[in-house]
Formats: structure tokens, C-alpha cells, sequence
């Protein structure tokens, strides 16, 4: 869909959503969580959005493409809403992800290495073991320094994690 998608007439639920790409579900989540002011509802009970929802919406799957939560986004934008410039909050945060970012890549690359590193010493034990008979990789795997210090330091991760 074009970036230049304009209406100057109010849009209802669905066709927000089709011009913004997401569900209808999506649409009503974001107004449930604030992120998108109240609807306006028609005699039948339809929701119609201010056409400068379409904006809004594209703003909100921009700064969860980035990293913000909806929680994050939905108190961004209600400190925006109400006069406020929370532009500094926001630039702090996002140099917060941009660090855990960092941090969780460099722990893939070196899970990178070590599992390499894992694959290659498999092939010769492989290599080793005769066809039928049983060479217990995942035994080799589960005992090895790195991986146990990896499994402990793994709790429940909340959702939306990185």
C-alpha cells in the first residue's frame, strides 16, 4: 500500500486497519490500550476513526518495529497527547534497546561460534561411530561449561523480549 495514502474523511474500523496493513483486532487493541484516541461510534455501533488515525497507527507500528512496547508507546504518547515533549524519555530509551540490542548480539554470535565449534567436533565424533549405534551428541552438549552456564542464566523470558 502507498506510503501516501491520504483521507480526509473519518475511517471506520476496517478500513484503518486495510490501510495501515494490520487487523481489525490490531485497530481495536491499540484504542483498548490508548495508543489511538476513543472511536466515535455510528448509529449501528460502528467505530470511526479522525483520519489522522491512519498517521497515528503508522507512528505506533514504526516505534514497535524499534523496539518500544506498547506500554512504552502508550505513556510516550499520552505525555504527547497532553502538551508534553518527551522527546529526550524517548531518545534515552531507544539508546537503552539499541544497548540490549548490542548485548544480545554479541551473546548469538559467540552462541554462533560455540555452536559451530559443537558441529565440527560432532562430524568427527560422527565420523567415528559406527551406522545403528547411538554417538550421545546431546549428552556431549548438555555437559559442556558454556552450555550449562547458558541454560542457568535462561529463566522465563517475558514476552517481548529480546
Amino acid at each position: 500500500m502507498s506510503s501516501k495514502v491520504s483521507t480526509i474523511r473519518p475511517l471506520y474500523c476496517g478500513e484503518l486497519a486495510r490501510l495501515s496493513d494490520v487487523s481489525a483486532d490490531t485497530i481495536r487493541f491499540y484504542e483498548r490500550r490508548k495508543l489511538l484516541s476513543p472511536a466515535a461510534r455510528t448509529s449501528v455501533g460502528y467505530r470511526v476513526f479522525p483520519p489522522e488515525s491512519l498517521a497515528r497507527v503508522r507512528l505506533i507500528r514504526a516505534g514497535l518495529a524499534i523496539g518500544f512496547s506498547v506500554a512504552e508507546l502508550a505513556d510516550i504518547l499520552r505525555e504527547r497527547n497532553s502538551g508534553g515533549a518527551p522527546c529526550r524519555r524517548v531518545r534515552r530509551m531507544a539508546a537503552e534497546k539499541l544497548a540490549i540490542l548490542e548485548k544480545k548480539l554479541r551473546e548469538l554470535q559467540s552462541w554462533r561460534r560455540e555452536l559451530r565449534s559443537t558441529l565440527f567436533a560432532w562430524d568427527r565424533v560422527l565420523a567415528k561411530t559406527p551406522r545403528g549405534k547411538q554417538a550421545r551428541l546431546l549428552e556431549t552438549f548438555a555437559t559442556h561449561p558454556k552450555t550449562r552456564k547458558r541454560i542457568a542464566g535462561r529463566g522465563i523470558q517475558k514476552r517481548g523480549e529480546l
